[in-house]
């Protein structure tokens, strides 16, 4: 049972709303709301004023305190909850300031009550006839969650659903002084089996980690598309680098949802939309959406939108035209568009949306309809509502005009068909069904921190880091900077200061003709802005008299800046190679962000940016690459041959280990890289540090900077089993997942039972899900591979893999205990293996910084209480269920 259990499914509830006659117009509001229709559980009315003696109310029982008072009498009612031991509260109110708020969450957190608000307007759960709030009348029963910062738009969205035919599992309103945040509703949604889908509306986080974590969980059990306020424009004055200026937060936030699985929409409207397709619990696989028409303009807007937004047309497969066309009106077209005539029938409609729902060429439908002739758009609708239940693939719908399609309209609402007013409309809801398929393939990723290219040496770049901070700089010289990026393994131009013209040209000498020159200066962020750039420097005199101009020249530009001489270097020898930059940037709260787009010297003009969270594999490398508009001139071009795409992913993935190695980096810019067919180089790069916050425990591979944390291979390890043979402990991945279901199905029914306290034979595919792809913040699990060789068909021998045990923990909402669970196969019962699983499992949340872990197993399972005793846990009753026994161990 999730801990907001008694918040957001209570079975009794308090209410304190001051006496009949002398409430607020907000209480005189929710008392009307919460008594509108009858709630599932019981509702008691208690004031503050006359609740008797505490005898009185110890007879008073309840999960949910509802309060609704003037802000002075708020404590009072919240400690009277506390006194009747109120797991949870809801306060709805306005007005409360931010200390007497603070106040109220130390009155919460002494009587161990989650507490939502105060500022907010409540909660409502449809399907329990439960409308703790004073956002509008209870919504209908649905599967759709919304979560939302703002009042007005809840409000707002409540009113368009009632007319929409769109229902909830949840409503919440949270206020900005609330102590239970998003992230924790979502945790709650991630796990309600009522809500299939989820609408977040957001103006602010407070803890990038916690958001991510949350966001990725609930993303990984169901869709989640989130519309945020506060759309910053990009830039920063006062940064060092390219990246700092060009980078916005909001490009940050666009990359975060990307990567925990979700769909940002920046509209109201579109939150609309894709409310209306979560509704219908639609999943796409792709981004191919079929047109159907019976006129050609509306399809070919649509045909318009779905390139303007990068989607591709769904086109039918010869054997689909084959079989459809004797189907179809005589003047009906099967080339790009489905185009049924001005004479279509509801029967020509639903044949030709049968034929794309089963081609494997198509993704989705969208069957738009002009009011024509004689033509019935409801008879249509009712066909495709009649169709509805066979559909396989998201169905979209779009009755243009107004009078004569209002019955239509509403057959397809009361089908849960979406259904819009305009072409584009419907084709941008697509759009959003199909980025939540390309960004769960994002979340499925979990990239080590270290790749397994060559070993970095991370001790010798922290000693340059802390040199540099010792001498009070943060700015890094253009060959500090390169030695960085070498000590990662990445290629760069030979570089070497110059103090005097005769040094420069000694030194050209040795590197070769021709060079380039570059202004050496602590003080200068951008050395082409003052001339501080000279490149294909042919021969010594050229040198001498570059030197020497370029020296005096910046020296009148900037005479305060201090000059340390010209570095000289090789130029890049790439034929056709195309100028790459790769930066860094560091968001508040998101942390450091890996940029990618075009490079050299027009950098700003040409604002290219695709912005990834560290850490990189070479699945995300490739996908950050091919969101930059630069990425079309990597391929053959112009004549120029395609570049070297793996030596580029490589460049990418360094920088990845750079960031999550060196908590120290603020700001990066690399720029240009240039890459070609041979090879990339780094020519110039220019970095930002700072001292780095102290890990947390001493321990300097926590990577607390990163808003993900990557997978956690240091706890990977050989371990021997009794009897012969060995297996593999290690976290737990997401492709770990069908191994994972097939040691479910190997169990016993006895075993079965044990582990999950049900006699399923499988994972449901949620649950799976959940299992596992985790939070390596919040939750381990490790499992236990173990390699045997079975015969193939042809009799030869082949290697595989099975999970043979797996131990789990998830931190519990103190943050100081976690809760365990351990499953052994049955067949390597007796080998020590569960032993091994517990112990590893504690020492990882021993490291994390837990205090306990506990867990609860069944009286009747003897194994698993005597595993318990010899490790040394405590075991008594569960007061709660006495099948049960409670252990517990001191980390």
């Amino acid at each position: 049972m999730h801990y907001l259990h008694s918040l957001f499914s209570p079975d009794a509830i308090v209410v304190f709303a001051g006496q009949e006659g002398e409430r607020t117009p907000v209480a005189q509001a929710l008392v009307a709301a919460l008594q509108a229709q009858p709630f599932s559980g019981s509702l008691n009315f208690l004031d503050i004023h006359t609740t008797g003696t505490l005898a009185d109310l110890a007879q008073v029982r309840a999960d949910l305190a509802v309060i609704a008072l003037p802000p002075a009498d708020v404590a009072a009612a919240l400690e009277v909850a506390g006194r009747i031991k109120c797991r949870s509260a809801v306060v709805i109110s306005s007005g409360i300031h931010a200390a007497l708020a603070a106040d109220l969450h130390q009155v919460a957190r002494r009587h161990g009550m989650h507490l939502l608000g105060p500022n907010c307007l409540g909660f409502q759960r449809p399907s329990m006839g439960l409308n703790a709030s004073v956002a509008g009348r209870l919504a209908a029963p649905g599967h759709l969650a919304l979560v939302s910062q703002s009042g007005a738009l809840t409000a707002s969205i409540l009113d368009w659903a009632q007319q929409n035919a769109v229902g909830f599992s949840a409503v919440v309103s949270l206020g900005p002084n609330t102590a239970v945040d998003l992230a924790q509703v979502l945790d709650f949604l991630a796990a309600d089996a009522q809500t299939h889908s989820i609408v977040v509306y957001m103006e602010g986080i407070s803890d990038a980690r916690r958001f991510m974590s949350a966001l990725r969980a609930a993303a990984n059990a169901k869709p989640v598309v989130v519309l945020k306020a506060g759309r910053k424009a990009a830039g920063n004055a006062a940064a060092h680098t390219h990246s700092g200026t060009i980078v916005g937060s909001d490009d940050v936030f666009d990359a975060a949802l990307r990567r925990a699985g979700a769909v940002r929409v920046r509209s109201f409207v579109q939150l609309f939309s894709a409310a209306k397709c979560l509704a219908s619990r639609y999943r796409a696989v792709g981004k191919r959406l079929a047109i159907i028409t019976n006129g050609g303009g509306p399809g070919v807007l649509a045909a318009d939108w779905i390139s303007e937004i990068e989607l591709q047309l769904g086109t039918l497969s010869a054997d689909s035209v084959a079989a459809l066309r004797p189907q179809l009106p005589p003047l009906a077209t099967l080339t790009d568009l489905v185009d049924l005539s001005e004479d279509a029938t509801a029967a020509h409609y639903r044949a030709a949306v049968e034929a794309a729902s089963n081609d494997s060429q198509v993704d989705g439908v969208l069957v738009i309809h002009s009011p024509k002739g004689g033509c019935q758009a409801a008879d249509i609708a009712a066909a495709l509502a009649d169709y509805m239940p066979h559909m396989a693939k998201p169905l979209l719908t779009c009755w243009m005009g107004d009078a004569s399609v209002g019955d239509a309209r509403l057959l397809l609402n009361n089908a849960a068909i979406p259904t819009f007013r305009t072409p584009e409309a419907a084709v941008g809801a697509f759009g959003n069904i199909a980025s939540f398929y390309q960004n769960q393939q994002l979340l499925q990723q979990t990239p080590t921190p270290l790749s397994a290219l060559a070993k970095p040496d991370v001790e010798g770049a922290r000693l340059l880091i802390e040199s540099v901070l010792a001498e009070r700089r943060k700015v890094l010289t253009e060959m500090e900077s390169k030695a960085l990026l070498a000590a990662f393994h990445i290629p760069v131009t030979q570089t070497v200061l110059a103090r005097s013209a005769n040094e420069a040209m000694m030194i050209a000498t040795q590197l070769g003709y021709p060079v380039a020159l570059k202004i050496a200066s602590p003080d200068i962020s951008h050395k082409s802005d003052v001339s501080g750039v000279a490149l294909n420097v042919m021969n010594a005199v050229g040198v001498r008299d570059t030197y020497n101009d370029m020296v005096q020249l910046v020296a009148r530009q900037l005479p305060s800046a201090r000059i340390h001489g010209v570095t000289v270097q090789n130029m890049a020898r790439h034929k056709r190679g195309r100028e790459i930059y790769i930066g860094l940037v560091t968001d508040d709260p998101f942390g450091p962000v890996i940029a990618f787009g075009a490079g050299g010297t027009m950098i700003e003009l040409i604002n290219d940016r695709a912005m990834e969270l560290p850490p990189l594999n070479q699945f995300l490398a490739r996908s950050l690459i091919a969101r930059s508009r630069v990425a079309e001139t990597l391929g053959d071009w112009r004549g120029a041959s395609a570049v070297d795409m793996d030596a580029l992913e490589h460049v990418l993935m360094r920088v990845s280990e750079m960031v999550c190695e060196l908590p120290q980096l603020r700001e990066m810019d690399i720029n240009p890289v240039i890459v070609d067919a041979s090879g990339a180089v780094a020519v110039d790069a220019r970095i930002v540090i700072d001292s780095a916050a102290p890990a947390s425990g001493g321990r300097n591979h926590d990577y607390q900077h990163l808003a993900i944390l990557p997978y956690p291979a240091r706890y990977e390890q050989v371990w021997p089993l009794r009897g012969g043979g060995e297996c593999t402990l290690r976290p737990i991945r997401p492709d770990d997942a069908q191994m994972l279901q097939a040691l479910v199905r190997s169990l016993s029914a006895e075993s079965r039972y044990f582990r999950y306290v049900s006699m399923l034979s499988e994972l449901p595919p949620s649950m799976l899900s959940r299992f596992a792809l985790i939070d390596y913040d919040r939750e381990m699990a490790l499992v236990a591979v173990f390699k045997e060789r079975q015969a193939t068909d042809t009799g030869e021998m082949q290697e595989t893999e099975r999970i043979v045990g797996v131990s789990r923990y998830i931190t519990n909402p103190d943050s100081a205990s976690c809760e365990f669970s351990l499953v052994v196969a049955d067949d390597f019962g007796g080998r020590g293996l569960g032993t091994r699983l517990m112990l590893s499992i504690m020492d990882v949340a021993r490291e994390k910084g837990l205090s306990e872990i506990e867990g609860l197993v069944l009286a009747s399972n003897p194994g698993m209480l005597k595993l318990m005793r010899s490790l040394g846990f405590s075991i008594k009753p569960f007061a709660e269920d006495p099948d049960f026994r409670q252990v517990v161990h001191t980390l």
